[in-house]
């Protein structure tokens, strides 16, 4: 996964409280293998009609590169599957901002390169009220933790550690490996501090029916 730090690119709004994650990729799509891409399967219910034909104004349909997505609060609430964050990467989604958001969907997202970027509920009604005319570019500083479109900057908020995951495309495994030196400098003083609670390694040796320990 490529870190970043800035990213430009056309937002669009969403203007819907408690978009979940059975929104945002339906079960019915969830047995596609993830190598065809979920990017059709995006917000599919909302974005095509019961003929299965593309919405004309739905924000997604409208702009179809926009790659940033402003919406309401509780975005991503619902179900823990990881999948909702895969129909937003595939369709090439980068950026998501709300006032709030699931708590596992935003750990998904950073995993897998997503910005959660919070916001008020105040700014996000700016926000979608300066995209009542369609898309805008709008430029996101993760290092400084802002977005500027137009004359309007806004501050978000975001983990120290998720910040430092994103910048360096990091997932989970990875800033544990950052913390190797650490951690095995820990484990040496551990093992001497306490060598009564290290287990004794053993070898199991089966011979002759019977059954012997070598320690």
């Amino acid at each position: 996964m490529s870190g970043w730090s800035t990213y430009t690119g056309l937002a669009v709004a969403l203007d819907r409280e408690n978009v979940d994650t059975d929104q945002l990729i339906p079960a019915r799509f969830m047995s596609t293998p993830r190598s065809e891409g979920y990017g059709d399967f995006l917000l599919h219910d909302m974005r095509t009609d019961s003929n299965g034909k593309a919405v004309p104004d739905f924000p997604l349909n409208a702009e179809t590169n926009a790659s940033v997505l402003i919406s309401r609060r509780n975005f991503g609430s619902g179900s823990s599957r990881e999948a909702a964050v895969y129909a937003l990467v595939d369709f090439g989604i980068r950026v998501v901002i709300a006032p709030s958001f699931g708590d596992i969907f935003a750990s998904n997202s950073v995993n897998n390169g997503l910005l959660p970027a919070r916001v008020s509920e105040a700014e996000v009604d700016a926000a979608i009220a300066k995209l009542a005319d369609g898309a805008q570019e709008v430029t996101v500083d993760l290092s400084n933790r802002a977005i500027r479109f137009g004359d309007t900057t806004l501050d978000f908020t975001l983990d120290d550690v998720w910040q430092q995951k994103l910048i360096n495309g990091w997932d989970d495994i990875d800033l544990t490996q950052n913390h190797q030196q650490a951690i095995s400098a820990f484990r040496a003083q551990h093992v001497q501090d306490m060598p009564w609670a290290i287990p004794v390694q053993q070898t199991n040796f089966r011979s002759a029916g019977r059954d012997t320990v070598s320690q």
